[in-house]
């Protein structure tokens, strides 16, 4: 099952305080020492990994399902960088004011940590393999948005997406607006959601299965091609960790490949 080093205090000079970051090294890390290894950062890092100290309810066992893709032949090794989300979780993920003014957003200060400071210290300690095609972002809802956003403004750095009930309708949809043309950059993008997935949040509604086919189709519409973007819409797929669970051994299938 590899390993899970979990780093608190972990500085983020960019937003002004620590975070705990969560560092999961497969069993080919310490096996294959000549090896360099790509990176998936990943966000809500309490949620991602079955694990004592994860969050008590359901996670996204995302070591697991590394480790499952690598034995059956499906994945090469990655390492996994999940990093905690805090207090202000909706400011942390928002590249964009909330259009209501209800969130300051805070989202593009939390990108230049990972940009800035993660990433070259992991790139440091670790052996990693470098290149944005070999570094991925993957979250969900907001954490979706915020690692289409890393593609789309650090394209240069973070080549694979993955967005799980990514909420692409925030801000008025501004993602559609910002994302303008194809990046002309090696590209892999998977988006998910459940087909008729839907909440309120705060009484907003939001139509997550109409707004990924919607931003699945933009990109397309921009040139991207079918190996450069994926769309699943699960039946009965809800807004949910269990949800994106299920769903993850396909993504990293698809995505990291």
């Amino acid at each position: 099952m590899g390993h899970v080093h979990i780093v608190r205090d972990f500085p983020s000079p960019q937003e002004g305080f620590s975070r705990t970051v969560r560092i999961y090294t497969p069993d080919a890390y310490d096996t294959m020492p000549w090896h360099r290894f790509p990176v998936l950062y990943m966000h809500d890092g309490q949620n991602v990994f079955a694990h004592p100290e994860s969050a008590l309810f359901d996670t996204w066992c995302a070591n697991l399902a590394m480790e499952q893709g690598i034995h059956h032949g499906h994945l090469e090794p990655w390492l996994i960088v999940a990093v905690d989300s805090g207090q202000g979780r909706l400011q942390e993920y928002s590249p964009w004011n909330d259009s209501h003014g209800r969130v300051k957003a805070r989202g593009e200060a939390y990108a230049r940590f990972l940009v800035e400071q993660l990433k070259p210290l992991v790139d440091r300690h670790y052996r990693t393999r470098h290149g944005a095609q070999w570094t991925g972002a993957m979250g969900s809802s907001l954490g979706g948005l915020m690692s289409l956003y890393l593609g789309h403004r650090y394209p240069q750095v973070f080549g694979r997406i993955g967005a799980l009930s990514p909420t692409v309708m925030w801000s008025e949809g501004r993602l559609f607006a910002e994302w303008r043309a194809h990046h002309r950059s090696w590209t892999r993008i998977y988006l998910d959601a459940g087909a008729q997935e839907f909440i309120h949040a705060d009484g907003l509604p939001l139509h997550y299965g109409q707004a990924t086919r919607a931003f699945y189709e933009h990109l397309k519409g921009l040139g991207y091609a079918d190996h450069e973007v994926s769309l699943t819409l699960e039946p009965g797929g809800e807004h949910h960790e269990k949800d994106w669970q299920r769903r993850l051994p396909v993504a990293m299938r698809w995505l990291l490949s």
